[in-house]
């Protein structure tokens, strides 16, 4: 086995847009991806300091995307330009921005399904950033990526992750078994 040395290379990535208004009311976006589940309800993102960092200040309340294929290129702009310096941002990214219908935070009507979050706690908090744990207070999802059982469906959504390795963006592909009936298999 080759050996390198340690860095970021957890595997898969989600590609998570961050959603937050400012002071006056202007919808952001930014792209992070070092996110995940925290516990059943919650959900934690590493963020560094941002625009997204400046609005959770002053509003504790976001929403969070998942990129997909078609959102790609807009979903990698809101990551590589700064709110902060680019003012037309969002203009630029053609997305469609509405109300939340739970918390005071835009969603992008592009994408497929997006979490209505709340801040419940700041770790680590330095000029340079922090980890942020949220609260899921809903999930919505656009209903033409609904599957049979009225669920998300993964598969239509298209949604893709970074790989840190490569610097890529991979589109996640189909379902190759059922989670806690595989191993029964084996028993």
């Amino acid at each position: 086995m080759k050996s390198f040395k340690s860095t970021a290379w957890l595997l898969p990535q989600p590609v998570l847009i961050i959603g937050t208004y400012d002071q006056n009311g202007k919808a952001n976006a930014m792209n992070a991806a070092w996110g995940g589940q925290w516990d059943m309800h919650e959900i934690i993102i590493s963020l560094g300091s941002h625009q997204t960092t400046d609005n959770l200040a002053f509003n504790p309340e976001f929403t969070v995307a998942f990129a997909t294929t078609e959102t790609m290129a807009a979903s990698d702009y809101v990551g590589i330009v700064s709110g902060r310096n680019t003012l037309d941002k969002m203009e630029k990214t053609g997305w469609t921005i509405e109300n939340a219908p739970n918390v005071n935070a835009p969603i992008f009507k592009e994408f497929p399904m997006t979490l209505e979050c709340r801040v419940k706690q700041k770790i680590d908090e330095s000029e340079t950033g922090y980890y942020l744990i949220a609260e899921i207070v809903n999930i919505l999802c656009d209903e033409k990526y609904l599957s049979a059982d009225g669920k998300p469906d993964v598969e239509k959504m298209k949604l893709i992750t970074f790989d840190p390795v490569h610097h890529t963006y991979i589109q996640l592909g189909n379902t190759v078994g059922k989670a806690f009936a595989e191993g029964n298999k084996i028993k």
